[in-house]
């Protein structure tokens, strides 16, 4: 199949002319393989500067399961993203290598362990300081997701995007779930306290005592309620100032937005954030170091008319486009 290349386009980590997309103009954007934005596997070129891997897992949900489907469905939802993103003014696929890593092989059943293998397989993709890109899956992974990162950037600055804290201690006296991986996280220092946030908290929760639990941890909130006075300007100056240098990683529950934006995902909260917001909010991060982010909580069996796919598959093109020279 046809792919774009640009003889003059140079990557760090690659080889000196990244392979792009399956040319949408030679095949029809409906055919072919279902890669991410029907990018390169990451087996079919020498190297890569941003890797966008998958993790079906979602044996740590407490309510709605199905986000081991999730990466399937947002590489589908992917096919009609394009060369060129002009709110960010970048070509993504020309100005870097990136590629699509497949799956991370991970246990089912074994949620330490399969913990662990998530590690080490985004060990493996970012060793040498490429950026990625993950397609969850639960929010469990965001664990060893941060655990890989520290091992190559130290404490990177956090920020959260959920209608939920994620920083609860135990489910069932189970530590891991998707409910608890920040606790988890911030149990060894993975994040940076002060220069990390939660936004797009809203919805009921269990007592008064989890936003002071929370705020002990360092984080900061953004309340879902703000977007009522504040403008999505303002907010991304809020984080800017608090992220500063550090190294960042952004992890995206897709129930940070509204149902009427994202139908399809387990613990879905009324009153939440427009998509339009949350993509204005993620490209005022432009120019900061980002090391990582994942997109998380696609459950597809209860979307319509792919409106959450589309919505995550979009996340993670704007996530890839931080990472090309143009926004650094």
């Amino acid at each position: 199949m046809p792919h774009m290349n640009d003889p003059q386009a140079d990557s760090g980590h690659a080889a000196a002319r990244p392979v792009g997309q399956t040319d949408g103009h030679s095949s029809p954007r409906y055919a072919g393989l279902t890669t991410f934005a029907r990018l390169p596997r990451i087996e079919d070129v020498p190297g890569h500067d941003v890797a966008v891997v998958g993790v079906p897992f979602d044996a740590g949900v407490t309510f709605r399961p199905g986000a081991r489907f999730g990466p399937a469905a947002i590489r589908e939802a992917s096919r009609l993203l394009r060369p060129y993103n002009p709110r960010l003014d970048v070509l993504p696929f020309r100005d870097q290598q990136v590629v699509d890593a497949g799956d991370l092989p991970c246990n089912p059943f074994d949620i330490a362990k399969a913990s662990k293998e998530i590690e080490d397989g985004a060990y493996e993709l970012i060793r040498d300081g490429a950026p990625l890109v993950t397609l969850g899956g639960d929010h469990t992974i965001a664990y060893p997701l941060l655990r890989a990162m520290n091992r190559v950037h130290g404490p990177v600055a956090l920020v959260h995007f959920d209608a939920h804290l994620d920083t609860w201690d135990t489910f069932w006296d189970a530590p891991l779930t998707h409910g608890t991986p920040f606790r988890r996280a911030a149990e060894e220092g993975l994040f940076l306290p002060g220069s990390s946030a939660h936004v797009g908290i809203r919805g009921s929760l269990h007592d008064p005592q989890d936003l002071i639990s929370d705020a002990e941890l360092g984080f900061t909130i953004v309340h879902c309620a703000d977007l009522e006075t504040l403008t999505v300007r303002e907010i991304v100056t809020r984080l800017r100032e608090q992220i500063g240098d550090a190294p960042l990683y952004v992890s995206v529950d897709i129930d940070v937005l509204d149902p009427a934006h994202a139908p399809a995902t387990g613990t879905p909260e009324a009153g939440g954030m427009t998509s339009r917001e949350l993509l204005g909010i993620i490209r005022g991060f432009k120019g900061l170091n980002l090391v990582g982010a994942d997109v998380v909580e696609v459950s597809p069996a209860y979307d319509h008319a792919d409106i959450t796919s589309v919505a995550a598959a979009n996340l993670a093109y704007e996530f890839v486009s931080l990472c090309a020279r143009g926004s650094r």
